[in-house]
């Protein structure tokens, strides 16, 4: 047997699963919850930490290193394999599963160093890839060092709260914690990666540069006042800035509109979810601002509960998260494969494009599954104030939500199957 190599493909693979494996965990809560027989509270843990660092982390750091091996020879980076790397970060991730599940704060703070240690790891590979960012028309490279910096804190303010280091302002640095990784870290540096990829996936070049690098330096500015707001406990102030991050993703999604238009095309699975996301990443922000304002008055102006928390969050988590990861993936999968099994690039193309046309088979299927699955959960999550958990229209509208997201699941995933089972043709 061959030593064990952790490649791009490694990661991005391994990632993947922690993500599907997550996936169903939320499912079970969900069906759960709304069944009234409701899961262990500590699943929901496992549930974000396993889809946050087991998978979007994972993810992450596979398209870093497949992004700079791109211009090297086949799937190898530019340092070593990274199997401490993927040991590390693996490893760390069930620790915090299993301090989670016991109940051991000291697990899981440990976990939290482990995983703080493999991030610092890459930094120089980081820094090399922003610094690679700076020679591209959008200039995203702030964008990368930004989310970067904002891991680094929020995973800090995770082992800082395990440890108990500031049991006075525990919700304090719950929210930081939370919103540190999802806008910080996830959410920009998935804008910079979307705006780096849809233009090489339509062919074309990006609308307006002047535009892009406006919301590169709105983007930023906004969340780190954001954050001030949090700190302060000013919910004006956090209204406002979040108006100000409203606008600054709707010019994100206008450019990259006008991008989709002006190339021509159609386009393809990887295109499509791209866009797709830009959709929930706006209607996320929207609704952001829409459940702050609701505890404006003393009383808020609808009741807000377990439920409708958990739909807003999955507008992120699935509607823009998990359709970003599947449009990165259609379109990366079939390049990274190529690249690695054909070392003539003469030759990669026919191969290359075998695999893509596997990746777009059943794109609407799995489009409509992915997004209608999404509404369907905010759907369900209105209709509890107006029909109890227990009523016949609540039940229905929770299996329909269900099958739709696991039916899209399940169908990228078979598809991701069959792309590796496909060899190249001698």
């Amino acid at each position: 047997m061959g030593r064990f190599i952790a490649r791009p493909l490694t990661f991005l693979i391994t990632g993947f699963n922690w993500l599907l494996l997550s996936s169903l965990v939320g499912l079970a809560i969900l069906i759960g919850l709304v069944h009234g027989t409701p899961l262990p509270s500590w699943l929901r843990l496992v549930h974000v930490h396993a889809t946050l660092i087991g998978g979007i982390l994972q993810l992450m750091i596979g398209g870093l290193f497949a992004s700079l091996s791109h211009t090297s020879q086949g799937d190898r980076t530019p340092s070593d394999s990274h199997l401490g790397l993927f040991v590390a970060l693996n490893a760390a991730t069930v620790g915090l599963l299993v301090g989670f599940g016991l109940g051991n704060m000291m697990i899981v703070g440990v976990a939290g160093i482990v995983v703080i240690g493999a991030v610092a790891s890459i930094t120089t590979v980081a820094w090399q890839y922003a610094r690679q960012s700076l020679t591209q028309p959008a200039r995203s490279s702030w964008l990368y060092l930004f989310s970067l910096i904002a891991l680094l804190g929020g995973l800090a303010i995770g082992v800082a709260m395990a440890f108990r280091f500031m049991p006075e302002y525990y919700a304090h640095a719950r929210l930081l914690h939370l919103h540190v990784i999802l806008l910080g870290f996830v959410t920009m540096a998935m804008i910079g990666a979307t705006h780096r990829l849809l233009p090489i996936i339509l062919n074309t070049e990006l609308y307006s540069l002047r535009l892009s690098r406006l919301v590169m330096a709105l983007l930023p500015a906004g969340f780190a006042i954001l954050v001030g707001g949090f700190i302060t406990s000013s919910l004006r102030l956090e209204l406002v800035i979040g108006g100000l991050l409203v606008l600054s993703i709707g010019l994100y999604a206008y450019n990259l509109l006008r991008t989709w238009i002006g190339s021509g095309q159609a386009g393809n699975a990887a295109s499509d979810h791209l866009l797709i996301a830009t959709f929930f990443l706006v209607l996320m922000m929207i609704m952001g601002v829409l459940v702050g304002a609701n505890f404006l008055p003393q009383l808020p102006v609808l009741p807000f509960g377990s439920l409708h928390l958990a739909a807003y969050t999955h507008m992120a988590l699935i509607g823009f998260i998990l359709q970003t990861v599947f449009g990165a993936l259609s379109y990366g999968i079939p390049e990274i494969l190529a690249t690695s099994r054909i070392a003539s690039r003469k030759k990669q193309g026919p191969y290359r494009d075998r695999l893509a046309a596997i990746m777009n088979r059943g794109r609407t299927v799995q489009l409509a599954g992915l997004s209608l699955g999404t509404m369907g959960f905010g759907a369900l999550a209105a209709m509890t104030w107006n029909f109890p958990l227990s009523s016949l229209s609540i039940q229905i509208a929770t299996w329909v939500t269900v099958g739709l997201l696991l039916g899209s699941l399940t169908l990228f995933t078979a598809k991701l199957a069959w792309a590796f089972g496909v060899r190249p043709m001698e």
